[in-house]
C-alpha cells in the first residue's frame, strides 16, 4: 500500500463541498489513504493536478474531459453507478469498490408560494426540453451530463433519499461543519 495520496479539494460552493465527501467516502470504502489538499477554486486545483502537485481529484467530468481526451490527464474511474458514455473505457468505481456511487446533480426549484398550475407548466416545459435529442447531445458534449426528467414529487423523493444517504456518510466519517 503506498503512502498518502494528495487529493485536491475546494470549499467555496455546495458542489465543491461534495467532492471531498465523495473522496473521503471512497477512501473509506477502498482503504486508500487520501490526504485532502485545500484549494480556493477548481482552476488552481486542476492546474496543480496537471502539474503533478496533487495525484488525484474528484471532479465533474465537464471540468476535465478535455484534458482526458487530449491525453494530459488519465481518468482512473467515474463515480457514477455506470460507466460514462463519453469515456466508455473508464470504469465506474463501483466495478472495483462494490456499492460505491457518488453523483452530482442539479434540480430546478421555484418559490414555495408558486401556484401549482405554474409549477405544472414549468415542469412540463422543462421535461420537454430535457427529452429533446439535440439538448441531450449538448449536455453530453458539455461533459457527460445525463438529464433525468421527473415530477416535483419525484424530485422531492430523490432529494430526501440523497439527504439520507449522504447524512449517513457524513456521520460515519465524523465530518463537522467549520
Amino acid at each position: 500500500m503506498p503512502g498518502p495520496i494528495r487529493a485536491r479539494s475546494t470549499w467555496r460552493t455546495a458542489a465543491s463541498v461534495a467532492k471531498p465527501i465523495f473522496a473521503a467516502n471512497c477512501s473509506r470504502w477502498a482503504g486508500v489513504d487520501l490526504v485532502g489538499v485545500p484549494y480556493r477554486g477548481q482552476p488552481e486545483a486542476l492546474t496543480n493536478l496537471l502539474g503533478g502537485q496533487v495525484q488525484v481529484t474528484f471532479d465533474p467530468l465537464a471540468n476535465s474531459i478535455g484534458h482526458v481526451r487530449a491525453g494530459r490527464l488519465r481518468a482512473l474511474a467515474v463515480t457514477t453507478a455506470m460507466r460514462s458514455p463519453e469515456l466508455p473505457d473508464v470504469p465506474a468505481i463501483g466495478e472495483f469498490v462494490p456499492g460505491y456511487e457518488a453523483s452530482g446533480w442539479q434540480g430546478i426549484g421555484a418559490p414555495r408560494d408558486t401556484p401549482p398550475e405554474v409549477i405544472d407548466i414549468l415542469n412540463k416545459e422543462i421535461n420537454t426540453g430535457l427529452a429533446d435529442t439535440k439538448m441531450n447531445a449538448r449536455f453530453a458534449d458539455a461533459g457527460g451530463y445525463t438529464p433525468f426528467p421527473s415530477s416535483p414529487a419525484e424530485l422531492r423523493k430523490f432529494i430526501a433519499a440523497e439527504t439520507e444517504k449522504w447524512g449517513k456518510v457524513i456521520r460515519a466519517l465524523n465530518i463537522k461543519a467549520e
